[in-house]
């Protein structure tokens, strides 16, 4: 009986795990804060996380994700005017996200190698940069919802993402009189082990 339950679990979850891959992934954000007080540049960062993908239909995948993301960006002239000494005297700030997107990919042409990606992201700040000053603890609220969208290539167990996201949360826990958003590019590679 064992036997058979055996062989039975194995044909029933081949088919399963075809349509299900689990990868790692790595690569550069540029990032900024739009709002006042920043200036509006681009700066880099890294995103380091991993992945899965899972069928729902010939041309329809569901893509949650799990990164470490790094957004920096830089003060402005005027932030002291605005804020105080916030920052003690700092231009440039450090935010570190745990994110969870969460894709829609479609697959686009009979191949199937270019995939159109969409979807909500929700990310909760783990570090606020304390480390280089400690009065900014208090000036970004610790969780951020964006909308992602984006193209992925596969090449085989390789997969080349490329994605804009515009933050939808007001992350300034200072003031009420302006809004501060997160918004940038990811360029990632990744690798599916099976």
């Amino acid at each position: 009986m064992r036997k058979w339950l055996l062989i039975l679990l194995v044909v029933v979850s081949c088919p399963v795990f075809a349509q299900f891959h689990v990868g790692v992934k790595a690569g550069a954000n540029v990032t900024k804060v739009e709002g006042k007080s920043f200036t509006d540049q681009f700066r880099s960062g890294y995103a380091l996380g991993g992945f899965a993908e899972i069928k729902l239909s010939k041309k329809l995948y569901l893509q949650p994700e799990l990164l470490f993301n790094e957004y920096n960006t830089r003060l402005d002239t005027s932030y002291n005017n605005l804020l105080g000494n916030v920052f003690n005297g700092r231009t440039s700030v450090k935010l570190d996200y745990l994110s969870v997107p969460i894709l829609l990919n479609y697959r686009i042409g009979g191949g199937g190698f270019i995939s159109l990606q969409a979807g909500p992201q929700y990310g909760v700040l783990i570090d606020k940069g304390n480390s280089l000053w400690q009065n900014t603890g208090n000036a970004f609220k610790k969780g951020d919802f964006s909308l992602l969208g984006g193209v992925q290539i596969k090449a085989g167990a390789i997969r080349l993402n490329g994605r804009y996201f515009i933050g939808l949360t007001d992350i300034n826990d200072l003031t009420n009189d302006s809004k501060w958003l997160n918004q940038g590019f990811q360029l990632s590679l990744g690798l599916t082990f099976f």
